[in-house]
């Protein structure tokens, strides 16, 4: 079993690739790996996922007890999913800008685009918008999230899930290269539209 000081590096490091790779920017974002039992480590709110330290991270319980300083406040959301999937160990939430302009459309992505997402990913559905933090942005991801491990939240991002937290993010890195190739594919099949005025 991974020690917790090793999921805490961990989740550390993809805080910062997060924030490097441009998929959240200032404290956007949130993290979060099962620990076994009722007991989960968290991302804190208001912090900078690329400035995380080992020392800022926070276990939290099912019910949302945390010792000592300020969850996420999209612990609800990781809540549900939790008790939706026990399969899975680890979620990474965030806002890569691609992916977000389908989401924010109310647009699907369709993995069968791409022969290397065709098997691993299927359809990336996109759920209602709701108010982040809510149990209503909560419920909205319900429907999608016990077949799907990846979802568009309305208006607002994407949710991955996986075995543990590098799987989870390289799920969401898939996803954001996914949306960046469908738009320009349909660029390139004409299906782009109009440039905006001052980029034609």
């Amino acid at each position: 079993m991974t020690s917790l000081v090793l999921l805490r590096r961990q989740m550390v490091e993809i805080g910062r690739r997060l924030q490097q790779q441009s998929l959240i920017v200032a404290a956007e974002g949130n993290l979060s790996v099962r620990l076994g039992g009722h007991a989960f480590l968290v991302t804190p709110s208001g912090v900078g996922k690329g400035d995380l330290r080992v020392q800022d991270l926070l276990e939290i319980d099912a019910a949302g007890r945390c010792p000592r300083g300020r969850p996420t406040s999209e612990w609800p959301l990781h809540r549900r999913i939790y008790e939706a999937r026990p399969d899975v160990v680890a979620i990474c939430h965030a806002h890569p800008p691609w992916a977000t302009a389908f989401a924010a459309a109310g647009r699907d992505l369709d993995g069968s685009l791409l022969t290397e997402t065709a098997a691993s990913l299927g359809r990336v559905p996109v759920c209602a918008r709701a108010e982040p933090g809510t149990e209503a942005a909560a419920a909205s991801v319900m429907p999608y999230v016990r077949n799907h491990d990846a979802v568009l939240l309305g208006s607002h991002g994407a949710v991955t899930v996986g075995r543990d937290l590098p799987a989870a993010f390289a799920l969401l890195e898939t996803v954001e290269r996914l949306a960046q190739v469908t738009l320009l594919a349909a660029i390139a099949r004409g299906e782009g539209g109009a440039l905006p005025p001052g980029l034609s």
